[in-house]
């Protein structure tokens, strides 16, 4: 099985391009910095980060590239994805980044003192929903229809 759950900060704001042809797609990169739980007795100065590439296509890219910026703590569900290239000089790089399924936010736009979250952002995106979930004036997101049986306490 290859999942993979990650819960940081943005370190800049998404990278988004578009796929040639005719229908584009969109390819959103961004940099998460997530947090190590522990710090080192040996070392107090080592780093306390990891900073993990992120891409996320399609909807999932433009949900990136409209709601998401730098600073915005966000929850991201995918799974590693590696690959090499060989770069302008002849020399073979390997990649390894975290293609993205679901992206959510992480706290609450007041959180940070005005938010991350810009004013009616959905609160997530799931890439394998065919449109964001968007909360209700309540604050609740609405069940989308037929899939009342599949709810553990309907």
């Amino acid at each position: 099985m290859n999942k993979v759950i990650l819960m940081g900060r943005l370190t800049r704001d998404p990278d988004v391009r578009y796929s040639q042809g005719e229908s584009p797609s969109a390819i959103a990169r961004y940099t998460l910095a997530v947090d190590r739980r522990f710090v080192r007795r040996d070392n107090p100065d080592a780093q306390t980060a990891d900073f993990i590439g992120c891409v996320a296509f399609g909807k999932a890219g433009e949900f990136a590239e409209r709601y998401l910026k730098k600073g915005t703590k966000i929850c991201v569900t995918g799974r590693i994805q590696t690959g090499s290239y060989t770069n302008k000089d002849g020399v073979k790089v390997y990649t390894t980044d975290v293609v993205v399924e679901d992206q959510e936010f992480a706290e609450s736009k007041n959180a940070q003192g005005g938010g991350n979250a810009p004013s009616g952002a959905p609160s997530s995106y799931d890439a394998r929903d065919a449109a964001p979930a968007a909360p209700a004036d309540d604050g609740f997101m609405n069940i989308p229809e037929g899939i009342e049986e599949e709810l553990p306490f309907a």
